[in-house]
């Protein structure tokens, strides 16, 4: 041992001179590169860590800002989902053909408000020579009638229709047979029941072969439609159907026109999503040339509902009511805003005597000017992230509640807590340049 005690002698000094030099290449850097970001992010945190509740209060604007739009895009969305899939599901790519629009007197009419669609309307839109894009076409009468079973009544909107139209309208049953052309021609009182209808005359079940009157007429129940989660007007959950023509002679007492029956709507099925435009121009020309009636549309006594038309009507104005609803929301982010720069004004007041000893210890305006932002940062970050979980959590009970569907996503995520970060970055840059911009003698003496 004592042959190598003077190597250790001699490494010690040397070792002691390594470290000196290393600490005074370290203060240099520091007083050349300034304060590193890490070191800065650390300075912030423990700042922020030492007012919890200050710190919670500051971040409540923009949590609450944060998960208020959240949960309202995230509804938003879901409602037009909801929306456009109850659309669709009433079939892909129709035309439907209204009575109305017709002119009188200068004044063009409401859809609806004549009767100008006749059976001879139908079958000369199903003429695939005349109408090459249209692939089927569904003459349908409606009206609004009591229908009792038993003890049970409910009123519901009645369609007579074709075979064809479970085909056009996606219509798909749960039990039993849907409409056949043997039914129309017999004029037979059979009746298809929509889900709820069902469930309302029936609510045991066993609805197939049972008696339902309609406006006082007998009929049996052949089949029930699946339920397709719709409610509302239009719902086909809502609803019945029976043969066309029963709905006509016995139901509605459809009046004749030069011999044929007279139809509510004419729906119309494009070939495919492309063809649309064509059919609808296809459609449009034959029911004028019916009707004799000016080319040019002017003289039209009819309207043709362009499905996707329809669709992005809808989308549009669910799309602008969202926007509107979150804009409101954002306005407390830019409370919350308003919020931490207050604080950050305040706590530069606070701390004038230590941002003063700092800058008399080597740090430079970037260094004080850094942390101040890193602070504001973390506290519209924090604010964010909870407020993220918070409008999640809300968007997922509405959903589990039933009442509503919400669509989470993360473009809304990222949109709101990037938004947060903006907010805070904003308002935190003035009281960051007035922090940094301090005299470090007139801080040093500030009382």
């Amino acid at each position: 041992m004592s042959t190598h005690s003077p190597v250790i002698e001699r490494a010690a000094p040397a070792r002691a001179e390594d470290d000196d030099a290393r600490l005074e290449s370290e203060v240099d850097a520091l007083l050349d590169g300034g304060i590193g970001w890490v070191e800065t992010l650390r300075f912030a945190l423990a700042t922020l860590r030492a007012n919890p509740l200050r710190t919670l209060l500051t971040t409540l604007g923009v949590l609450i800002g944060v998960a208020a739009v959240v949960a309202l895009l995230a509804i938003g969305r879901g409602s037009q989902e909801t929306i456009t899939a109850s659309i669709t599901s009433n079939g892909a790519n129709l035309l439907t053909v209204r009575a109305g629009a017709s002119s009188s007197g200068g004044v063009r009419g409401a859809v609806g408000d004549s009767s100008s669609l006749t059976m001879s309307d139908a079958e000369a839109l199903a003429d695939s020579s005349r109408n090459p894009d249209v692939a089927q076409v569904s003459p349908e009468y409606s009206g609004n009638a009591q229908l009792v079973a038993g003890s049970n009544n409910v009123n519901a909107r009645v369609t007579g229709a074709t075979a064809i139209y479970a085909d056009v309208h996606n219509s798909t049953l749960a039990e039993g047979s849907f409409i056949g052309a043997e039914d129309v021609s017999a004029t037979s009182k059979v009746i298809v029941l929509g889900a709820n209808v069902s469930e309302t005359l029936f609510p045991d079940g066993g609805a197939i072969g049972q008696q339902v009157r309609v406006s006082g007429q007998q009929f049996t129940v052949v089949g029930v439609l699946a339920s397709s989660g719709g409610s509302g007007f239009g719902s086909a959950d809502d609803g019945v159907i029976v043969p066309l023509s029963t709905a006509q002679r016995i139901l509605f007492g459809a009046r004749a026109v030069g011999g044929s029956w007279t139809v509510s709507t004419i729906v119309a099925q494009a070939s495919d999503a492309a063809s649309v435009d064509a059919a609808q121009a296809e459609v449009e020309t034959t029911m004028r040339e019916e009707h004799s009636l000016s080319l040019d549309g002017s003289a039209d006594d009819f309207s043709v509902i362009n499905q996707q038309d329809m669709l992005n009507t809808v989308t549009q104005t669910t799309q602008m009511l969202t926007l509107f609803l979150a804009a409101i929301a954002g306005i407390s982010l830019l409370v919350g805003g308003i919020g931490i720069m207050n604080i950050m004004l305040v706590s530069v007041r606070e701390r004038t005597r230590e941002i003063g000893l700092r800058k008399a210890l080597g740090a430079r305006e970037g260094d004080i000017m850094r942390q101040f932002l890193f602070e504001s940062l973390a506290l519209s970050g924090v604010g964010g992230l909870v407020g993220l979980a918070i409008g999640s959590a809300i968007a997922l009970g509405v959903s589990a509640s039933g009442l509503m569907t919400a669509s989470l996503s993360w473009d809304v995520a990222l949109l709101a807590f990037g938004f947060a970060l903006a907010v805070g970055l904003f308002f935190g840059i003035a009281p960051a340049r007035s922090a940094a911009r301090l005299d470090p003698i007139v801080a040093l003496r500030y009382e």
